[in-house]
């Protein structure tokens, strides 16, 4: 099951830095992201999207791969492995290329998390601020909130249970907790 989980923070990097951190816990089976988008509202109010999961990134190798395989079985068939093979090639690439067209030309973008819903809720961000948007497959609850608990966010939406909710809102807020205590410690 899929969690879909939005946070706010009062800058315009720190989205960024998340992201970064979670991808780098993903080989260590924190997290699954199965897809990430970063918003930016600029300081003049424009809502910018990063999509950060690229779903179709391969989508031409793998179309070699596939076309070069069903191209070698047909032209064996036939007596003619090279035919086939060249053909193969050509035709695998030039489906990738479809795939990848479409998903420049916006026919695919909705994958994952739809922009209209991110756009929607970008838009409520201050002017100068960014979110993660984040649909997660696997999480390991206590490691990724060690993780992001040193991040200063605000909870915008999520599809997780009141309890685990809480305790995310709890983990990012302690991060302010800890700065306000060393502020009145120092002064």
């Amino acid at each position: 099951m899929s969690h879909l989980i939005c946070i706010a923070f009062k800058d315009s990097g720190t989205a960024d830095h998340v992201l970064n951190e979670l991808r780098a816990s993903e080989p260590n089976y924190v997290l699954e992201l199965e897809d990430a988008v970063v918003v930016v509202r600029d300081k003049d109010g424009k809502v910018h999207l990063k999509q950060c999961v690229d779903v179709f990134g391969n989508a031409t190798t793998h179309g070699v791969a596939l076309g070069v395989l069903w191209g070698a079985l047909v032209g064996l068939l036939f007596m003619n492995p090279l035919a086939g093979f060249l053909g193969s090639i050509a035709g695998g690439a030039g489906a990738g290329f479809m795939t990848k067209a479409a998903e420049e030309f916006g026919l695919l973008s909705d994958y994952g998390i739809p922009d209209t819903f991110i756009r929607a809720l970008g838009s409520t961000l201050p002017p100068g601020s960014s979110a993660i948007f984040l649909l997660l497959q696997h999480i390991d609850e206590e490691k990724l909130l060690s993780r992001i608990s040193k991040y200063e966010g605000t909870v915008l939406k999520t599809s997780l249970s009141k309890e685990q909710e809480d305790r995310l809102r709890q983990a990012l807020s302690r991060h302010h907790d800890k700065q306000m205590e060393k502020g009145k410690a120092s002064g």
